[in-house]
């Protein structure tokens, strides 16, 4: 239904005059029950009019839910569907929300579905909540600590890890003992002297070094090793 009013009155009600259809003003509501959803706009005769619904529809539920919704909010949820383009879905009460790539995890992974799958219970923080479009993202890796912060205090120790990659520059080594654990670069410079000719073949995949861990960059998610330096004798 819908009412013509000019504004409200000296009590604060609306007041106006009839609208072209003949409706009064009066208590906006319909069979004693108050509209979920009112817009008030005016009428090419000048008459500003109420409209309301009286039911809620799919989207009135969706926007009230996101209204409840604040960032930095932890939720729980269900991973529903982890599409080829790699966004993973979480249901958090009826919406679907979701998880950009960079957010799944601090470490390295070579699919979503190395860190998460579908049907998994999750809990998640909210970046960011757009009510146009009806958008929620969220984040797994923000409910834990950087490795790469942690590995910043171990600067100058040395460790022992296997070589995950052989690349020209030099080769790649593992720092942390977890499968898919942080790795760091040893730069050729930075390989013993018997490593340095034909590193290529020289060192492998697999083959377990010892390193000096010379600099970690969490913000470029760099981290600078050198064999050399760990194998050297005292006084060299």
């Amino acid at each position: 239904g819908e009412a013509g009013t000019q504004g409200p009155g000296p009590d604060g009600a609306g007041t106006g005059r009839p609208g072209a259809d003949g409706a009064g003003t009066g208590d906006l509501s319909v069979d004693g029950r108050v509209p979920l959803l009112t817009a008030v706009m005016p009428d090419a005769d000048g008459v500003v009019r109420a409209r309301w619904r009286t039911e809620a529809t799919p989207g009135d539920r969706r926007w009230a839910f996101l209204r409840t919704l604040r960032r930095g909010q932890i939720v729980s949820g269900t991973v529903t569907r982890i599409p080829a383009f790699g966004v993973t879905f979480v249901d958090i009460g009826g919406f679907e929300a979701m998880i950009n790539i960079p957010e799944l995890s601090w470490r390295r992974f070579e699919h979503p579905c190395d860190v998460v799958s579908v049907g998994e219970e999750v809990r998640a923080e909210i970046l960011d909540i757009e009510l146009l479009p009806e958008r929620v993202s969220l984040s797994l890796k923000a409910l834990h600590e950087d490795p790469m912060r942690r590995l910043a205090g171990m600067v100058g120790s040395t460790v022992v890890g296997p070589v995950t990659k052989v690349v020209p520059f030099g080769v790649f080594v593992r720092v942390e003992e977890a499968e898919g654990g942080l790795e760091g670069l040893v730069h050729t410079s930075e390989l013993a002297d018997e490593r340095l000719e034909g590193q290529d073949t020289t060192v492998r995949v697999g083959d377990v070094l010892p390193v000096r861990i010379l600099g970690v960059d969490p913000a470029r998610r760099r981290i600078t090793l050198s064999h050399r330096q760990a194998v050297a004798v005292p006084g060299d």
